[in-house]
């Protein structure tokens, strides 16, 4: 299957405007599994010939252009490949070059993106280049673009790490929806506070947090994580109940987890 990849990473690399092509996921991190989908970024410039991203596609496939998918997911294939599943995920590398310039000001962005519930986090674009493997550079941009960001910018570590105050304030938030008994609110309140917590934590360790997908238990692991953060974390949000007192009491141990993490983080 990697001969199949590279050659399909080739053929794309001739679409007109296409740059380069990246392996991204699982894959590119070695943390996969045997029916793993092969990720594959396709970073382009300026105009994208889509006709020609569709004949590399092969006949029947559906290929999305820039914008059909979402403002940060934007666009692509997904491919069954000898059974096996293979998506193409365009990226407008102007765009990305714009995003790694915010990341070393500590600016950042949080984009609403289907497939995303916490959120398009723009550091993501910034974080698949550095993981990802080169598998079709013909002019050497991207690899260029991978040699800058092997370190991670402090501006942006200090911007996430600033921004975990936002878990007290959803969480006190919670706390009046759980009186109402809002089960829908306080959950999703919850969701988001440990969002921004994992974002903090993978900021402190000065690594990269692509998307929701296995961040909390890779946050859990993760040198200032409190003590048992990752399964304290799991079971709050498996059970939140659904009585006022239950989702009381469920806020008031959240409020105590967020509490130790930032003095973590802080000290």
């Amino acid at each position: 299957m990697q001969r199949i990849i590279e050659g399909m990473a080739g053929q794309l690399a001739d679409v007109p405007g296409v740059v380069g092509v990246m392996l991204g996921g699982s894959r590119a991190r070695g943390e996969h599994l045997p029916g793993s989908d092969w990720d594959l970024g396709v970073y382009y410039r300026g105009g994208l010939d889509l006709d020609a991203l569709r004949r590399s596609a092969g006949p029947g496939a559906e290929v999305a252009g820039p914008g059909d998918w979402g403002p940060w997911v934007n666009g692509g294939a997904w491919l069954r490949v000898d059974g096996v599943a293979v998506d193409w995920i365009l990226r407008d590398l102007d765009r990305v070059e714009r995003v790694w310039a915010d990341c070393r000001r500590g600016r950042y962005e949080v984009g609403v993106q289907a497939g995303h519930p916490l959120g398009f986090w723009s550091p993501c674009y910034v974080g698949e280049v550095a993981l990802g493997q080169l598998l079709a550079d013909p002019e050497g941009e991207l690899a260029a673009l991978k040699q800058q960001t092997a370190h991670y910018p402090e501006p942006l570590r200090e911007a996430l790490l600033a921004a975990a105050w936002e878990a007290g304030f959803l969480l006190d938030a919670a706390a009046k929806g759980a009186t109402r008994a809002d089960v829908l609110y306080v959950s999703l309140c919850l969701s988001r506070a440990f969002g921004v917590l994992v974002q903090a934590l993978f900021a402190h360790d000065r690594r990269w947090c692509l998307n929701e997908k296995g961040a909390l238990a890779v946050a859990g692991q993760l040198p200032a994580a409190p003590t048992d953060f990752g399964r304290r974390a799991r079971a709050l949000l498996a059970a939140p109940g659904g009585t006022a007192g239950e989702l009381a009491a469920t806020v008031s141990r959240a409020r105590e987890l967020a509490r130790e993490t930032v003095a973590a983080l802080t000290a």
